[in-house]
C-alpha cells in the first residue's frame, strides 16, 4: 500500500528564522522600503503625467534627483528585505484551511489571496524596475503605465495584509522589554534569530551601497555595481544618442518661436548673440541616475520677453527628433518663468555636442531627464 506523503505542518519548521518576531520586523522594515519607493515613484508619475491639481517645485534644484535616487534605491533594499520575509514565513503556507470553522473560510481565502497578489506583483515590480535601470525591455508593455498600475496593487494588497496581520505583529513586536530580556537568556536560539536579521539588514544596506554611486557622486568609488558614472559625452552619460534619435541639424536651423498672434524665428548665431547665464544643474534620469554640470544658455523667461511672446504660461518645447517618445516636452509656469531654466548651448564650457542636444535643448532644474527636451527646434508658448 503506498501512502501519500504528509502535507508539511507549519510546527515542522523549527528554525529560529520563521518565529512571528523575525517576520513582524522584517515586515515592518519591507513595509518602510515600500512606502518609499511608492510614494516617490508616484512623485515622478505625476512630474511626467501632471493631473490638473498637481505641481511641482523649481527649488531646490536637486529635489528630482534625491526624491527619485530614493525611489530608486528603496525599490534595491526592498529586494533582499523580500526574500527574508518570504523565508521567514513560507511555512504559513502549509497552514490548511480550517475546515471545521466554516464560517472562518471566506477570511482564509481572502488572506490567501492577498498574499498571492502582494508577492506577485511584489515582485513585478521589483524585476521590472532592475530592467528599467538596466534600460532593457524584453516585453511587450510600456513600462511606466505597467509599473504605475501594478504599484497601486501593491499597495492595496499590503493595506489588506496588514489589516489581517497587525494583531499578530503587534503581538510580537510589543513583547515586554523584561520578558523579552529573560526570553533571550533563556533561548538559545534568540542569537539565531538575531543574526538571520542583522544578515537581512546588512544585505540590503550593502545593496544599496553598491548601487548608491549613482546618485550620490561621493559613493561611486565605493558602488560597484552603480548602472552610471560620470562618464560619458563631455563628462556627463546620456541615454539616447543623436544616432539613435536619428537626428539631423539642418544647415539653415533656425528656432522658432510661437505664441497666440505671433511668431518669430532666430538663428543660432543670434541665440548666441544673446546675453547667457551659466548654472549648475543635474541632469537627473528615471532609472535613479544623476550628475550635475555647468550649463550656459538664454533663460528661457528672457528668451520669451526677447521675442516680445507672453511669460508666465506653460511652454511647450518640441525637438528635430520625430519619433520619440519624448519628443517634446510641457514645461510648467513655474518652471518657464524660472531664471534657472535655460535653452541651454554649452556644457561645461564646451559647445553641447551632438548627443547632448546640439544646437540647443532645454535644461531646468528639479525635472526627470526625459524632460529636459534635446534637440529643440521650437517652442510655443502656449494659452
Amino acid at each position: 500500500m503506498i501512502r501519500r506523503p504528509r502535507v508539511p505542518a507549519p510546527e515542522d519548521f523549527t528554525a529560529p528564522s520563521h518565529s512571528p518576531l523575525v517576520a513582524a520586523r522584517l515586515g515592518l522594515w519591507l513595509g518602510v522600503a515600500f512606502g518609499l519607493c511608492f510614494g516617490t515613484g508616484l512623485l515622478s508619475h505625476y512630474i511626467q503625467h501632471p493631473p490638473g491639481w498637481f505641481t511641482w517645485p523649481t527649488r531646490p534644484v536637486d529635489l528630482y534627483r534625491i526624491t527619485q535616487g530614493v525611489h530608486v534605491l528603496s525599490g534595491v533594499a526592498a529586494i533582499p528585505l523580500l526574500l527574508a520575509k518570504l523565508w521567514s514565513v513560507y511555512p504559513r503556507l502549509f497552514v490548511r484551511p480550517p475546515l471545521r470553522q466554516p464560517i472562518r473560510l471566506p477570511a482564509h481565502a481572502l488572506e490567501r489571496i492577498s498574499v498571492l497578489v502582494l508577492v506577485c506583483a511584489a515582485f513585478f515590480e521589483l524585476v521590472t524596475g532592475l530592467f528599467n535601470v538596466a534600460q532593457s525591455y524584453p516585453w511587450g508593455f510600456f513600462f511606466p503605465t505597467a509599473h504605475y498600475a501594478v504599484a497601486w496593487l501593491v499597495a492595496g494588497a499590503v493595506l489588506l495584509h496588514v489589516a489581517v496581520k497587525l494583531p499578530i505583529a503587534r503581538a510580537a513586536l510589543h513583547t515586554p522589554l523584561r520578558r523579552r530580556r529573560a526570553a533571550a537568556r533563556d533561548d538559545r536560539d534568540s542569537s539565531e534569530r538575531r543574526a538571520f536579521l542583522r544578515t537581512s539588514a546588512g544585505v540590503a544596506g550593502l545593496a544599496v551601497l553598491a548601487t548608491a554611486g549613482v546618485t550620490v557622486p561621493w559613493l561611486r568609488r565605493v558602488s560597484p555595481l552603480a548602472w552610471r558614472s560620470a562618464a560619458g559625452p563631455q563628462g556627463i552619460p546620456i541615454n539616447r544618442t543623436a544616432a539613435a534619435a536619428r537626428i539631423v541639424v539642418p544647415p539653415d536651423w533656425r528656432l522658432e518661436i510661437v505664441w497666440p498672434g505671433g511668431r518669430h524665428t532666430m538663428s543660432l548665431a543670434e541665440l548666441a548673440a544673446l546675453p547667457q547665464r551659466t548654472a549648475e544643474l543635474p541632469i537627473a534620469c528615471v532609472e535613479g541616475w544623476s550628475a550635475s554640470a555647468h550649463w550656459t544658455g538664454v533663460p528661457v523667461v528672457q528668451l520669451l520677453r526677447w521675442a516680445g511672446a507672453p511669460t508666465g504660461r506653460p511652454v511647450r518645447f518640441t525637438s528635430l527628433e520625430t519619433d520619440g517618445l519624448y519628443a517634446a516636452s510641457t514645461l510648467p509656469a513655474a518652471h518657464a518663468t524660472d531664471p534657472l531654466t535655460l535653452l541651454a548651448l554649452r556644457i561645461n564650457g564646451e559647445q553641447l555636442s551632438a548627443d547632448h542636444g546640439y544646437p540647443c535643448r532645454l535644461i531646468a532644474a528639479s525635472r526627470p531627464g526625459v524632460l529636459q527636451t534635446k534637440w529643440v527646434a521650437r517652442l510655443e508658448v502656449l494659452r
